[in-house]
């Protein structure tokens, strides 16, 4: 089992460790850029991302747009995206076009992350 982190912003714990209890051989990137191009070359069967509002794109929310349409034309996998609830109005725009299995807001503790992989893997 596969699992793409993709760490733009951070603020929040490694969840290497955990992930890696879970089962999952972990590739860590810091950029959409990169998960795009981890993705061609590897598809992974949870990709864990970050929602980072950019209110200077015009025709999307966030680079995570651009990851959940690689995802989608490749495939397809499991996904757990963090957010702040700040932003919360403009991810609704975002999930009304992608499914995201689950939504963690900041501040994201790990007790959730790991109930989130254990309803992935439960395939919920």
């Amino acid at each position: 089992k596969r699992l793409l982190s993709v760490v733009e912003l951070g603020g929040y714990p490694n969840f290497t460790p955990l992930y890696q209890r879970h089962g999952y051989t972990v590739d860590a990137v810091a950029s959409v850029r990169k998960a795009t191009a981890q993705i061609r070359k590897t598809m992974p069967d949870v990709v864990v991302a970050e929602f980072n509002f950019q209110s200077d794109f015009r025709d999307r929310t966030s680079s995570l747009e651009t990851l959940l349409a690689t995802l989608e034309r490749f495939g397809g996998a499991r996904s757990i995206v963090f957010y702040d609830q700040e932003y919360a109005h403009q991810l609704e725009r975002l999930t009304a076009r992608f499914p995201i299995d689950h939504l963690l807001p900041f501040p994201v503790a790990e007790a959730d992350v790991g109930a989130a992989l254990e309803a992935i893997a439960a395939g919920g």
